[in-house]
C-alpha cells in the first residue's frame, strides 16, 4: 500500500513492517502506540525502523494513519494517574 510520510511515498505491506519489527526491543510507551506481533511499540519508533529516516521528520498522526491503513490496531496514549496525595490519608503521619 502506498502510503506518504513526511512528504516521501512509501509502498509498505503489513508483512514487511512486521519483518522490520521482529527483533526490535519495544520502547517505554508514552504517547500513542500500535500493536505488531502481539508487542506494542511507540508509533515513533515503527516509523523511525521502517522508514529510516529522524523522528522529527513525521508525525505521530502520520503514522497512525500510515499504520490503521495496513491493518495494525493503534491506541491513545494511558491517560496518567495522579499521585497518590499522602497528606489527604491522616493515617499516613501516624497521628
Amino acid at each position: 500500500m502506498r502510503c506518504v510520510i513526511a512528504r516521501y511515498p512509501f509502498d509498505l505491506t503489513k508483512i514487511e513492517v512486521e519483518q522490520s519489527m521482529s527483533g526490535i526491543t519495544p520502547e517505554p510507551v508514552t504517547g500513542v502506540s500500535v500493536t505488531i506481533d502481539r508487542r506494542v511499540y511507540p508509533v515513533m519508533q515503527v516509523g523511525e525502523v521502517i522508514t529510516r529516516q529522524n523522528r522529527r521528520d513525521f508525525t505521530t498522526g502520520e503514522m497512525r494513519r500510515a499504520l490503521t491503513r495496513l491493518g495494525f490496531t493503534c491506541h491513545d496514549a494511558r491517560p496518567v494517574m495522579p499521585a497518590r496525595d499522602t497528606r489527604a490519608d491522616g493515617d499516613a503521619l501516624g497521628w
